[in-house]
């Protein structure tokens, strides 16, 4: 029973992004906005599966946040599917202090990337209304997202990748 839960821990912590997703803890939130759950998750997958498996779950992960999102004219999955193959090509590194901070700084380019990404969707659509203030507001919730996402990550990050080498171990 307990090796069948340690191989199944990375899929466990998987079912957890969702539910973050939509608690939407707001303590944890800066001006309203939350760091950029999935990629917590994505990183360390990512960086222990490879580049393929990163793009695959980077795909998985988008669909599974665009159908619990409301509205459906703009997508998730273009930012996570970049990042997730873009967090494969990244290779461990011995020194524990260095890795954690770039865990942090690799999280926050990523939230960096998916945000813009997202942000050119509702701009492109909406680029006839010539509103400036959607581009000021979507610049402001992707620097504050960032400024999250690269502040938490040393911790998640480093204890989700803790975990899932030893489930990945006791295989």
């Amino acid at each position: 029973m307990k090796k069948s839960f340690t191989n199944k821990l990375s899929i466990i912590s998987f079912i957890f992004i969702p539910i973050i997703f939509l608690w939407h803890p707001y303590w944890l939130g800066f001006l309203g906005v939350q760091p950029y759950w999935p990629l917590f998750w994505l990183l360390p997958w990512s960086m222990i599966n490879g580049s393929i498996n990163g793009l695959v779950f980077g795909l998985f992960l988008g669909l599974i946040l665009d159908s619990l999102t409301l509205d459906n004219n703009f997508s998730q999955i273009p930012g996570l599917i970049f990042c997730g193959f873009l967090f494969g090509r990244i290779k461990f590194h011995s020194d524990i202090l260095l890795g954690h901070l770039r865990y942090g700084l690799i999280c926050a380019l990523g939230s960096f990337l998916c945000g813009s990404l997202y942000l050119s969707q509702i701009l492109f659509k909406n680029f006839s209304d010539n509103n400036s203030l959607i581009f000021i507001s979507g610049v402001k919730n992707i620097l504050a997202e960032v400024f999250l996402t690269g502040l938490f990550a040393p911790f998640i990050c480093s204890q989700l990748l803790r975990m899932f080498k030893f489930s990945r171990r006791k295989l």
